[in-house]
């Protein structure tokens, strides 16, 4: 019960009806990565390409996406990883979430949210400060 829930008030947490509806109907199941979000393809766009979409598994967050699957997402590979052997280059980072909003999101020095001031400023600007 709650998961139809979800579906019917949330956009933002695996898939609404309509989505379900439609992948159903004009969706072919193309592969699933590591992470269990689902991706799919069906009828052409004006241009020409496949429509191409991922259900997320769990809340939609396109940070959620590895790279293998992002070129075909994205059109620059017409070779979905499960249909080849895909393997992340050397150079190629671990995967890791966007931590926007999070504890360990990225804060400057002289961020509102980090206790460290920061730097002075050096050469010919002097920064506004109210009261001067």
């Amino acid at each position: 019960m709650i998961n139809f829930l979800k579906q019917v008030f949330t956009w933002w947490n695996g898939q609404t009806l309509g989505t379900r509806f439609h992948t159903w109907r004009k969706g072919t199941r193309i592969g699933e990565d590591q992470f269990g979000n689902v991706y799919y393809e069906g009828q052409t766009d004006s241009e020409g390409r496949p429509r191409r979409w991922v259900i997320y598994n769990g809340y939609a967050e396109a940070s959620a996406i590895p790279p293998g699957w992002h070129g075909w997402m994205h059109h620059r590979t017409d070779t979905p990883p499960s249909q080849e052997s895909y393997q992340a280059k050397s150079w190629e980072a671990e995967h890791q979430p966007n931590l926007t909003g999070t504890a360990k999101a990225y804060r400057p020095k002289g961020s509102t949210l980090n206790p460290a001031s920061r730097p002075k400023v050096t050469g010919d600007y002097d920064a506004w400060s109210p009261g001067s």
